[in-house]
């Protein structure tokens, strides 16, 4: 999905819009946002599913009772008085994960964007001031230098939500 960011700009919204008409709809209503996991929704919806596959796999591997006894268990120990601090422990854990598992990959995302649509803006200054010139020649530059920076971004991205989908599963599998 972050790969979708090396096609042209326009490419995938002209094809929506020409869809969006031929369905009967107004193409001028037609939205359709390019890269995928630059939309919170979609990086969230991709974490909750490593989040239910991790809680699966300490089902499967531990049995029920086993990560029921983790849950309250882990960090602290197997002490009665300790099991709503372990229980509380377990759940700012499943929860902090899951969140800036998610956030990582949008704000990456979405923050690639954004800049390439203020590099953008610079090569439109060119009709609205004298310091246009040297506008343009910026968006020129930058442009090339982010667009080599974000490919490297792109694919980082990428590796790092799978390491760590691996690193949680893996967790899911290690016993306390």
């Amino acid at each position: 999905m972050n790969a979708m960011d090396l096609l042209p700009v326009d490419l995938i919204p002209l094809v929506w819009e020409a869809i969006f008409a031929a369905n009967g709809g107004d193409p001028h209503h037609a939205y359709m946002r390019v890269v995928p996991t630059a939309d919170l929704s979609v990086a969230m919806g991709l974490s909750v599913s490593v989040l239910i596959i991790s809680l699966y796999y300490c089902v499967k591997i531990k049995g029920l009772g086993g990560w029921m006894h983790e849950l309250f268990t882990a960090p602290f120990g197997d002490h009665f008085l300790l099991y709503p601090f372990n229980f509380a422990m377990q759940m700012i854990e499943f929860v902090a994960k899951t969140v800036s598992h998610g956030m990582r990959l949008f704000g990456n995302m979405y923050a690639g964007e954004l800049i390439f649509l203020l590099i953008a803006l610079m090569g439109g200054a060119i009709s609205l001031s004298f310091t246009g010139i040297a506008l343009s020649i910026g968006h020129i530059v930058a442009g090339t230098v982010w667009a080599i920076f974000h490919i490297l971004i792109i694919t980082l991205q990428a590796f790092v939500f799978m390491m760590l989908t691996l690193v949680y599963v893996g967790q899911a599998h290690d016993h306390h």
